[in-house]
């Protein structure tokens, strides 16, 4: 493969896509390679999705197996005979450990590979103060970035994380910006049972997109009436 500027680790959901947006914005789509990972999650057809928005982005896209994961953990998004839960005072169980961890070394060990010097990962606090995702904060991802230095000896290597502070309706007004919002909206899925569009409307990923979108609706509406 040719020489990146930069690597997206690219789910198929929204907030990863608008970073895949960005970057390619940046360096153009040829200098920019999404990375999906394959961990045998309830919501596979995930995958399915990245690669059509690369299909049609006209971006790399390659799929990467974690599949051991499997092996050393147990949570409801890659053990489907568990129904998803989030208990009060608890992590959902979700949460896969580690999980943007490992995936955040192994882009960036790719990255150095093709000679990028950049990462993107669509993590956002809101997920993390909300939904109890630990690591989805941009503190989480600087010590990742200081270990990833250390690893691939460059201290200018970056996890750049460039929605991580904003709510998700602000992630959707970045999204129209770019152009990509009403796009994104049809073409990715956040829901961790794989539904489309609207998602199944339960799980803490579909309340949150869902919840953002209501929220944007509002500021967009807003927006227009001030005009």
């Amino acid at each position: 493969m040719k020489k990146k500027e930069a690597l997206v680790i690219h789910s198929g959901g929204m907030d990863s896509s608008i970073c895949l947006a960005l970057a390619c914005k940046e360096f153009g789509p040829a200098a920019v390679l999404s990375v999906s990972f394959s961990y045998h999650q309830r919501h596979s057809n995930e995958l399915i999705q990245a690669q059509k928005i690369c299909n049609d982005w006209n971006v790399d896209h390659v799929v990467l197996s974690i599949e051991c994961l499997q092996q050393i953990t147990d949570n409801a998004l890659i053990n489907p005979h568990l129904a998803i839960e989030h208990l009060s005072q608890k992590a959902p169980n979700t949460l896969v450990v580690g999980r943007n961890g490992l995936m955040a070394r192994l882009g960036a060990i790719y990255a150095a590979h093709l000679g990028a010097k950049y990462i993107y990962m669509g993590v956002i606090e809101v997920e993390a103060c909300n939904s109890g995702y630990r690591d989805c904060s941009r503190d989480y991802m600087d010590k990742m970035q200081e270990i990833l230095r250390i690893d691939l000896g460059d201290p200018a290597f970056e996890i750049r994380t460039p929605i991580v502070f904003m709510t998700k309706a602000e992630s959707l007004c970045v999204a129209e910006k770019l152009g990509v919002l009403e796009y994104l909206l049809n073409e990715t899925i956040s829901c961790y049972e794989g539904v489309a569009g609207v998602g199944c409307l339960v799980c803490p990923a579909c309340l949150l997109r869902n919840e953002g979108i209501r929220q944007y609706r509002i500021i967009h509406h807003n927006s227009l009436s001030s005009q």
